[in-house]
């Protein structure tokens, strides 16, 4: 590890590409979390759901996936928060009420955390905001610290932007603008002359996701920034911070983009709980003159759903706020228990969860619109229709490549069943 009397105050970049060779011993590695229960901006913020996955469990799901990290801490003085970590895998670290409030900065959370690991050698910060953090930008900063002989190190994004600020005036601007002080000034650019982007300087965007530094040196200091800081470089379309409830919506839109999505196996869930319009029709409705309502099925979705229900043990339901006989006819005939003209569809779901003795988090669910959002929330695995609405796309875990009624619970079932889906079997007549 460098030690105080090798730093300088330098700034190198690098790719983020952790080097093959590792030191005689391994770092000792802690990744800090803060994970606060307040927040303003968006309530209950860090337990926000992006691809069918908390912000907080995001976060520690990346840095338990960096190769480089040996031990992830969650600094929280919430008990859902610390639920939430514990679940996927970290330790917490419950935060006393002193530095847990508004005011309260990350690097006395990082602090108070680094007391409860001794013989620490590099210490993360890493931000739950940033919900497209990779293991690889992890490593990319730990690297620069334990391996490169920098002090501290962090994410950024090449920028290419002018910036501008109001109420400065410096060069090109009205001898009017400067006596009021009204004026404006390109803080990265002389505004008077528009350089082509090939003559400009590189710019970095600090992306507020992860950073690094060397922990007797952080401890020393007391801040993040000291002797030499290496910039690593990470990919400007994944940088996102969640700070208001429109950069929340952003960030469920881009989720199915940017995510690598995982299906569930067998393995996976005990039980498979069915919304009904949408997922199992196309949505549309037929209406005769005598008011009575019609829908298409799917002979696709029947078929697998009988394969569920006859080679599994799994626990099935058919899930509906849709009050139309159709559903309860739908139920009957595919033989599956039905609850339906249910106001609160989340509600009904965790009483049926505690009849049937499943845990939520084995639940895979299927729906297609914003009513399904609440049973996302408390599922281990919404599942998303192709054609489902972009926010409940980006709040799934997992998308089906097939629109809802032309055969989604099929495929859903070949995840389930894989080639023992396809293989002969006594079939049943009365479902199609």
């Amino acid at each position: 590890m460098p030690t105080e009397t090798d730093r300088t105050d330098r700034t190198d970049v690098t790719d983020g590409t952790a080097p093959a060779a590792t030191p005689a011993r391994p770092a000792k590695v802690l990744a800090v979390i803060p994970a606060r229960g307040g927040s303003k901006g968006v309530p209950a913020k860090n337990l926000a759901v992006i691809g069918g996955v908390p912000l907080v469990v995001r976060a520690v799901r990346a840095c338990l996936g960096a190769r480089l990290v040996t031990d992830v801490a969650v600094s929280t003085d919430d008990e859902r928060i610390a639920a939430a970590a514990r679940e996927a895998g970290a330790d917490v670290v419950l935060r006393p009420a002193e530095i847990a409030g508004d005011t309260a900065t990350s690097e006395a959370a990082i602090l108070h955390a680094l007391d409860a690991y001794p013989g620490t050698d590099v210490v993360l910060l890493v931000q739950c905001t940033s919900p497209f953090l990779t293991s690889e930008e992890i490593d990319g900063v730990t690297a620069a610290v334990a391996h490169d002989g920098a002090d501290t190190a962090l994410t950024v994004a090449p920028s290419h932007g002018f910036l501008w600020r109001e109420g400065v005036e410096t060069t090109g601007g009205s001898a009017e603008e400067a006596r009021s002080g009204t004026g404006t000034t390109g803080v990265n650019h002389d505004k008077a002359f528009r350089p082509r982007r090939q003559d400009r300087p590189q710019d970095y965007l600090e992306t507020g996701a992860a950073y690094a530094m060397d922990a007797d040196g952080f401890r020393a200091a007391r801040h993040r920034f000291f002797g030499r800081t290496a910039l690593v470089r990470t990919d400007p379309a994944r940088v996102l911070e969640i700070d208001d409830p429109h950069d929340l919506a952003r960030a469920r839109a881009l989720a199915p983009l940017l995510d690598t999505r995982t299906l569930p196996g067998r393995d996976d869930i005990d039980a498979v709980v069915l919304d009904f319009d949408g997922t199992q029709t196309d949505d549309r409705v037929l209406i005769d003159s005598d008011g009575r309502e019609l829908v298409a099925v799917h002979r696709g979705d029947g078929l697998g759903i009988a394969a569920l229900r006859d080679r599994t043990d799994l626990k099935l339901l058919i899930l509906s706020t849709e009050q139309n006989p159709v559903v309860a006819a739908r139920a009957r005939k595919l033989r599956l228990p039905v609850l339906h003209g249910i106001d609160r569809k989340d509600l009904a779901l965790k009483q049926w969860c505690d009849e049937q003795g499943v845990a939520p988090e084995r639940v895979l669910y299927v729906g297609n619109d914003v009513n399904d959002l609440p049973c996302f929330d408390l599922v281990g695995w919404p599942v998303a229709v192709a054609q489902a609405h972009d926010v409940v796309r980006g709040a799934a875990r997992a998308v089906t490549t097939t629109p809802g009624g032309e055969g989604a619970i099929r495929e859903i079932a070949a995840w389930l069943l894989g080639p023992d889906l396809n293989t002969p079997h006594t079939p049943d007549p009365s479902v199609k």
